[in-house]
């Protein structure tokens, strides 16, 4: 991507001297020598940023900055300040520009905000494309008890700014409840960005959160910001807490205690201002008990909690959602959507759907791609069904006997770290890689679930 910098200043001498700077790390450069002219270049060039001096003649930056504010969205600005100014140059920041710089102009200091800036741009320009389509997706759709109490709950913790923890089994549609946190919040106008902490490896999870100085580590060849940094005082959303390593929960807890971090191998201070929403398919307070969660980090981010139910317990919105996704997916592709039969919808009621929401907006979208017929009979979705109907099949959990259910998860889990164990000699590393967790996961899983290598008397450590 071109990267394209205006560089506006009353003051000859730094309309040359900044574009010498820049031109060198692969800016190209236009000037202007106040606000008026600035507009003028605008209307007649393409620009990737605005670097504008506060203190100008004519028009000066604050008035550039409402100007382009009004005239060109999106696009993004930064100050430039003196010492006397930068009270003045704060509350620019906070009217809209991106950051301030203070005279003289430190290179490296330069760049690097440039480079945030125009990264911060990229995102929200991302996230303003993706938001109409996303909003016709995130709608929590359905009508039963279980929806209506679950909107109701959303609706009035949405306003407030406490944390929030989303609780609920995978496909259930966490994401869709935080986004609907977002878009009823004071700060909709504002980023939504995410970060599935299952999805990044142990090694990288820092500096996907608190962002990476160039050179911190090898293969950091630049800057980066982080999800805390990139949220701004919007909301940022950690998927998948459950998941992350202790180390690291560790450090997010000290963001949350003082509203300050730095980015991995850099020194300068940031500040944490989004709302923090967080969600889970684990039991936490559970994982607090086995060690595996942190019990002040738990309190944190589950000042308010909610659950997400399941498909299975939403029995009437499963035919309103199957004519939905159908419909939906129909006519992306120009098709007609087939009629759902009485058998069809019965066994769509009567299936457990362990998926649940993300399972049957699949199932519909397979239909609408591949089924032939107008009509879809209750044969035809039976091969598409990944599970027995639950009247074949009740789990523990169905007839209420959690604690049997659990007791019989965690035998299976003893057996297969031990056996894995064995088969690795014992050895804790590739025992580890085989099992896809890092060792001190696995070191433990050893020592919650009371594995112990023949011939000692304490569990493997």
């Amino acid at each position: 991507m071109r990267k394209r910098v205006l560089v506006v200043d009353d003051d000859a001498g730094i309309r040359e001297a900044i574009p010498m700077l820049l031109e060198d790390a692969g800016w190209e450069c236009l000037t202007a020598e106040n606000g008026e002219a600035a507009l003028q270049v605008l209307g007649r060039e393409s620009v990737s940023i605005v670097l504008s001096d506060l203190a100008m003649p004519k028009m000066d930056g604050r008035a550039l900055l409402s100007q382009l504010t009004e005239h060109y969205p999106g696009l993004p600005m930064v100050m430039i300040s003196a010492h006397g100014e930068l009270e003045t140059a704060v509350e620019a920041v906070r009217s809209g520009a991106y950051d301030y710089l203070v005279k003289p102009v430190d290179e490296e200091r330069l760049t690097h905000t440039l480079e945030r800036a125009l990264e911060h741009s990229g995102l929200r320009r991302d996230y303003e494309a993706v938001r109409t389509v996303a909003s016709s997706q995130t709608d929590l759709l359905g009508e039963s008890e279980a929806m209506v109490r679950l909107r109701s709950e959303i609706d009035r913790a949405a306003p407030s700014d406490a944390r929030i923890l989303v609780l609920g089994e995978n496909g259930t549609g966490k994401e869709l409840v935080a986004r609907e946190l977002h878009e009823k919040s004071r700060r909709r106008e504002r980023p939504f960005i995410k970060l599935n902490s299952a999805a990044i490896p142990g090694e990288l999870i820092e500096s996907e959160l608190f962002g990476h100085e160039a050179g911190s580590f090898t293969g950091a060849r630049k800057a980066k910001a982080g999800k805390l940094e990139l949220a701004g005082s919007g909301t940022l959303f950690l998927d998948e807490i459950g998941d992350m390593s202790l180390e690291t929960q560790a450090k997010l807890l000290r963001v949350l205690a003082s509203g300050e971090y730095e980015r991995v191998g850099g020194e300068r201070i940031l500040h944490f201002d989004a709302r923090l929403v967080t969600a889970t398919n684990h039991d936490l307070a559970m994982a607090v008990s086995d060690g595996d969660f942190r019990e002040d980090l738990y309190h944190r981010v589950a000042v308010i909690p909610i659950q997400v139910p399941p498909l299975r317990e939403r029995e009437g919105d499963i035919l309103l959602l199957a004519d939905h996704f159908l419909a939906h997916y129909c006519g992306e592709y120009g098709r007609t959507p087939p009629e759902i039969t009485q058998s069809a919808q019965q066994l769509m009621q009567t299936y457990r759907w362990p998926g649940n929401v993300r399972e049957l907006r699949n199932m519909m979208e397979r239909i609408s791609i591949m089924h032939p017929s107008d009509q879809l009979e209750s044969s035809d979705l039976e091969q598409l069904l990944t599970t027995p109907l639950a009247a074949d099949n009740e789990s523990a959990e169905a007839h209420g006997d959690l604690a049997r259910f659990r007791e019989a998860n965690k035998e299976e889990e003893r057996t297969l770290v031990q056996k894995t164990l064995e088969e690795h000699g014992w050895n804790v590393s590739q025992a580890a890689r085989v099992l896809g967790i890092d060792r001190a996961s696995l070191h433990r899983k050893i020592k919650r679930l009371g594995i112990r290598r023949p011939g000692t008397l304490e569990a493997e450590s």
